[in-house]
C-alpha cells in the first residue's frame, strides 16, 4: 500500500487504485501521475475500504477479480457508506451480464483489461467531470432546501408578527368603540336627564295629592302602581347619569381587599336566599390605591348582581384578588350558563340585556368607572362551565 503524488502537474483530485496486481498499480499510477492527479494504490479491498475513510478520494479505479473480497463486494460497500466517493471497474471479463450488475451496484464506468493508455485517461476525466457536476446539483439542491426552510421560517414569523398586530389593533378597535358608546350614552342620558327628570317631579307630586283625596281600595292600588313606576323611571334615570358621567365623587385611600369583603357581606341575604357558596381566594393583598370606595364598590356590586341572577340555587361564586405588573387584578367568576358567543361583544353597550327585568345599564357603569381609573375589564372565559370577569386597576390609579 503505497502513496504518491507528482509535483511537476497541478493536482487534477485524488484518485484511489485498488488492484491485486503490482504492475497494473504501477503502470497506472504512473500514468495518472503524469497527467497531474494525485495517486494512492491498495492491493485488496480491505485495504482500499481503510483508504478511502481516511484519505476520501474523489476516484476509485477497482479491479473486479480479487482474493478474499472481490471488487463487486468492494463496489458495494463504497457506494454504501462514501457515496460521494465515484468507482470505474477494471475487469478481465467483458460479458453484458457483469458490466450490467456493476452499473446497477453502483459503478459509474468500466474498463476492459488491457486498457488503452488514452482510453484510461478519457474515461477518468469524463467521470470526474460528471462528478463535479453531481455534487454541484447536490450542492444546489442542498441549498434549495436550506432557502425554502429559511423562507418558510420567515413566513412563520411573519405570519405571527400579523396576527399579534391584527389581535392587538382589534383590542385597540374595541377600546375605542366603547370610549365611543360611553360618550354617545353621555349625550343621550344628559338629554334625557333634562327632559324626563321635572315632568317626573310633577308627576309623583299630582300623584301624591290624588293619593291623599281617595278612599277606594281599586284606585289606591292604581296609585300605587303609578308611584312604583315613577320611581322605576327615576332610578333609570340616575343609571344612565351614572353611565355617562362622573358624579359627585371624593377620593380617598382605597383598600380593594376591604371593598369586595364589604360588598360580598352586602349580598349574603341573598346568597343564603339562592345557597351560593362564595369563595375567596385572596393570593395577595395590594395596597391601597386612590379612589372613590363608592365607584370601586360600584364596579363589584354590579358584577356579584349579574353572577347571582344567572347562577342555579347551591351556585359557586368566586373571588380572586391579586397584584401583578402594577395592576390589583380581580377575577370574579361564576358557575351559570355562561354568555352566548354572539351576544360577547355586545354586553358593555347601554341598554343591551338578555334580562327581561334587566336595564342593560349595570355593565356600561362598570366600563365607565374602569376607564376612569385606567383600568381594563374584560370577559376572560364564558362557557358552559360559567362565566370569568377580569377587572385590571393600576396601583397607580
Amino acid at each position: 500500500m503505497t502513496t504518491s503524488s507528482s509535483t511537476e502537474k497541478p493536482n487534477r483530485g485524488r484518485i484511489l487504485i485498488v488492484d491485486d496486481e503490482r504492475i497494473i498499480l504501477d503502470l497506472t499510477g504512473i500514468i495518472l501521475k503524469n497527467r497531474g492527479y494525485q495517486v494512492i494504490t491498495a492491493q485488496s479491498a480491505a485495504d482500499g475500504l481503510k483508504l478511502i475513510a481516511t484519505e476520501h478520494p474523489e476516484l476509485v479505479l477497482l479491479d473486479y477479480m480479487m482474493p478474499n473480497m472481490d471488487g463487486l463486494t468492494a463496489l458495494k460497500e463504497i457506494k454504501r457508506h462514501h457515496p460521494d466517493t465515484y468507482v470505474i471497474m477494471f475487469t478481465g471479463k467483458g460479458s453484458e451480464e457483469i458490466a450490467v450488475e456493476l452499473m446497477k451496484a453502483g459503478a459509474s464506468d468500466y474498463i476492459l483489461k488491457p486498457f488503452n493508455n488514452q482510453d484510461l485517461v478519457e474515461r477518468i476525466e469524463s467521470v470526474l467531470k460528471l462528478r463535479a457536476v453531481e455534487m454541484q446539483n447536490r450542492a444546489l439542491l442542498s441549498e434549495r432546501e436550506r432557502l425554502l426552510a429559511e423562507i418558510a421560517d420567515w413566513n412563520r414569523e411573519l405570519e405571527a408578527r400579523v396576527h399579534e398586530k391584527s389581535e392587538a389593533l382589534k383590542r385597540a378597535q374595541a377600546e375605542i368603540v366603547q370610549s365611543e358608546k360611553l360618550a354617545t350614552l353621555g349625550y343621550l342620558s344628559a338629554g334625557m336627564a333634562h327632559e324626563i327628570r321635572n315632568p317626573l317631579n310633577s308627576i309623583a307630586l299630582f300623584v301624591q295629592l290624588i293619593k291623599s283625596g281617595l278612599d277606594e281600595a281599586e284606585r289606591q292600588e292604581y296609585v300605587d302602581k303609578i308611584l312604583k313606576e315613577v320611581d322605576r323611571i327615576d332610578a333609570i334615570v340616575r343609571k344612565l347619569l351614572d353611565a355617562s358621567k362622573r358624579p359627585h365623587f371624593e377620593i380617598s385611600e382605597v383598600r380593594v381587599d376591604r371593598v369586595l369583603e364589604e360588598t360580598l357581606e352586602a349580598f349574603t341575604p341573598q346568597f343564603r336566599q339562592k345557597r351560593i357558596q362564595v369563595v375567596q381566594e385572596v393570593k395577595s393583598i395590594p395596597p391601597a390605591i386612590k379612589a372613590d370606595p363608592m365607584e370601586i364598590e360600584q364596579i363589584f356590586t354590579n358584577l356579584f348582581l349579574n353572577s347571582i341572577h344567572v347562577m342555579p340555587e347551591e351556585g359557586v361564586l368566586r373571588v380572586q384578588l391579586d397584584q401583578e405588573d402594577g395592576y390589583i387584578h380581580v377575577r370574579v367568576s361564576d358557575n351559570g350558563p355562561g354568555i352566548p358567543p354572539e351576544n360577547l361583544p355586545n354586553i358593555f353597550d347601554p341598554f343591551f340585556t338578555t334580562n327581561s327585568r334587566g336595564t342593560g345599564l349595570g355593565l356600561s357603569v362598570v366600563l365607565r368607572i374602569v376607564k376612569t381609573y385606567k383600568g381594563k375589564i374584560e370577559v376572560e372565559k364564558s362557557d358552559g362551565t360559567g362565566t370569568t370577569f377580569s377587572v385590571r386597576l393600576p396601583l397607580a390609579a
